[in-house]
């Protein structure tokens, strides 16, 4: 029997070998918990289970005491439970070891439980009884509560922290400075980090709980015990309480001090600040810091020392040891100033001497940047359903597809200085936008053909200006139907940002879009590239050229078709001007398709032939300047803005037709008064276009 047994016993006991005990440390230490409870136990396996809670509690502060952050011990909450049932546990066994044998002595209930009984408290139950109830205090009063409150605090924080941090991270995200894992492990810290100071803020009312039940256990194993000594083993009422108070003291010290262990570890834990260094080393490095406060204290405890009917030798001696450490530093510093320049010099004086100013120091303007107030945080924040950020990646790839190029990400964060629901939208450090929503509210916008008032907070369209009202959710239904254009908070600002943009788009070009053209239109045209740029034009001549078409409302996704053209003529103009003109001229189709559409007509108005000529000769005189009366060019100005705006009611697109030379010089005197007025130049109209003169713009 046993030789057919053993081949199916050594595999299985392999099995066990290779088993890894940490996967069952959790749930044996569990069941050894409820097996206490029930299961009487020998005086020889209480030792062993005490001495075990004692060097649980110790290895759990010295590991708290090495902690570079408090999520390095994760585990703590569950740690702080888990030995709170061990020592309710062995209380309970403890409790009932006394109550059963506590009429044989101090040695009834083990010998761990009678050395705290005898030599702790010297055998006098009186001093055992007043030593327990001042431990108590101290971890009751002083350090459960103070660590509940910190923790309580910390995880309040830590929550209301959680949408800018969530925010600061997408926002990086979005500007390329992470990538999706880093996000993914910075948004698990975050996460991780609420869940560890909310746990730790339960896991308090479980120490304060554990000393409650210590104080409890004490006063029921000794009126217990005087019980079951006087009344069934026939003890005096001196030797019962001799007995019995003796081995419940042990028992209530025994548990007691892993107890205050285990809050100081707690303790230090949550007052922990993140700084990289453990407790010893924060601790020392900031203690000595300075030689000023030694030599200070060295002095003043130097001096106490000296005055009749003190302690002498107490001061003196401390006093010594300060300054001994003082001349130990100063010794040191002199050494290593004296020694030769090495590799670890220049890292000692910059540990002791404050840091150089650097380039470093100067952090770089955002090219785009996004404030919101404190109550807007909840837009950009995924966990509370805001839809801001997608929003904005939305209004980016729209711009991208609009105009041609990748605008660059845009950084947001939250501002103190706004109002609560207030926003501001900056390019490269100067503010060009702004306003204010309310996350709780719709936008009711009226395009101007609404049937009726809706009841609401009155304001206006930040991108367009159309007249507005803010409505609770439940009008939504209702202001559609009396024809008003309803949006969220989310759509208002990107709708405001997109618009910006547009606005703005020239001066989103700069030369690491440019780069970023070039090498996408290389991957098609490599060999258009290698002759363009910079044989034939350098970098910043091709920006100028991007610059003014984007200035006019003129896309450049065609970029092959740009290239083209001032490959053709870059040797011959030199004028960036003149060679826009050109680029012009060869997007013509494209720029009049989008005025007027499918249409075979282009609505447009035209100069007054007198007007016309007068602008013409004025630039004869002096093409560099340009120089109009200034009477006459306040009234060119007025009419332009009054045609815009005749020509929009009409339902068209404002256009200007103009001779070349004028096309330029009228497209930018215009552009103040009638921004959304386009200019165009004969030239530019493709044949396939009839031309229909709506409109005279005079003078």
């Amino acid at each position: 029997m046993a030789t057919s047994a053993s081949p199916a016993a050594g595999p299985l006991l392999a099995r066990l070998m290779r088993l890894d005990w940490r996967l069952l440390a959790a749930p044996l230490l569990v069941v050894m918990i409820l097996m206490m409870l029930v299961v009487p136990l020998p005086t020889f396996v209480l030792d062993v289970l005490f001495t075990f809670n004692i060097t649980l509690s110790l290895i759990i502060l010295l590991v708290t005491l090495y902690l570079t952050r408090p999520l390095d011990f994760a585990a703590f909450p569950t740690a702080i439970l888990l030995t709170t049932l061990l020592r309710l546990s062995l209380n309970v066994a403890a409790a009932r070891v006394i109550l059963l044998n506590g009429q044989n002595g101090g040695g009834a209930a083990g010998q761990v439980i009678e050395s705290f009984g005898q030599f702790v408290v010297g055998g006098n139950y009186a001093v055992g009884i007043i030593i327990f109830a001042i431990l108590v205090v101290i971890n009751f009063v002083v350090i459960t509560k103070g660590a509940g409150r910190i923790a309580e605090v910390s995880a309040r924080f830590t929550l209301d922290a959680m949408p800018g941090k969530q925010m600061a991270i997408d926002a990086d995200l979005n500007a390329g400075l992470i990538d999706q894992d880093e996000a993914r492990r910075r948004r698990a810290d975050i996460a991780q980090e609420a869940d560890f100071f909310g746990a730790m803020d339960g896991a308090s009312k479980f120490v304060r709980g554990d000393a409650v039940a210590a104080i409890l256990i004490l006063f029921i194993d000794l009126l217990g015990g005087l019980i079951i000594g006087v009344l069934m083993h026939g003890l005096s009422l001196s030797q019962a309480a001799q007995n019995y108070t003796l081995l419940s003291i042990g028992d209530a010290l025994v548990a007691q001090i892993p107890s205050l262990v285990i809050s100081i570890a707690a303790g230090i834990v949550i007052s922990n600040v993140s700084t990289g260094q453990d407790v010893g080393l924060q601790l020392v490095g900031q203690l000595f810091r300075h030689k000023r406060v030694l030599g200070i204290a060295a002095g003043i405890l130097g001096l106490i020392g000296l005055v009749p009917g003190m302690p002498h030798v107490s001061f003196l001696l401390a006093a010594a040891v300060l300054g001994g450490v003082l001349w130990q530093r100063e010794r040191r510093e002199r050494r290593e100033a004296a020694a030769p320049a090495d590799a670890a010099a220049p890292a000692a004086a910059a540990s002791t001497e404050p840091e150089e100013v650097n380039w470093s120091q100067i952090e770089p303007v955002d090219t785009l940047a996004l404030d919101v107030g404190y109550r807007l945080i909840a837009l950009v924040d995924r966990t509370q359903g805001g839809e801001l950020l997608a929003r904005i990646r939305g209004v980016r790839r729209k711009f991208a597809q609009e105009l041609g190029f990748l605008v660059a990400a845009v950084h947001i964060r939250d501002n103190l200085e706004l109002r609560p629901g207030g926003y501001r939208i900056a390019l490269k450090g100067v503010e060009i936008g702004a306003g204010e929503v309310f996350p709780d509210m719709l936008m009711a916008i009226n395009p101007g053909q609404v049937s009726g008032n809706l009841q609401g907070q009155p304001t206006t369209d930040p991108a367009f200006g159309l007249p507005a009202v803010w409505i609770q959710p439940g009008q939504r239904d209702t202001a559609l139907a009396m024809g008003y254009t309803v949006v969220d908070p989310s759509t208002v600002i990107a709708t405001h940002l997109h618009h910006l943009l547009q606005s703005h788009a020239a001066e989103l070009l700069g030369r690491e879009e440019v780069e970023g053209l070039l090498s996408h239109l290389s991957e098609r045209s490599p060999k258009l590239v290698e002759d363009l740029v910079p044989k034939l034009l350098s970098a910043d001549r091709l920006r100028k050229v991007l610059q003014n078409l984007l200035a006019e409302g003129v896309p450049i996704r065609d970029m092959r078709t740009v290239a083209e053209v001032l490959a053709e003529h870059a040797q011959q103009i030199s004028d960036t001007d003149e060679l826009t003109a050109r680029v012009r001229q060869a997007l013509g189709s494209f720029i009049v398709q989008s005025l007027s559409g499918a249409n075979r007509e282009l609505a447009a108005a035209v100069l007054e032939p007198q007007l016309e000529q007068i602008l013409l000769a004025s630039l004869r005189a002096d093409p560099a300047q340009a120089a109009v009366e200034p009477g006459l060019a306040q009234r060119l100005m007025d009419r332009a803005r009054e045609m815009m705006q005749r020509m929009e009611s009409q339902g068209a697109s404002p256009v200007l037709l103009t001779v070349a030379p004028l096309r330029q010089f009228l497209a930018r005197l215009l552009a103040r008064s009638a921004p959304r007025l386009r200019v165009l130049s004969y030239a530019e109209v493709p044949d396939h276009k009839q031309v229909r003169i709506t409109q005279t713009l005079g003078a």
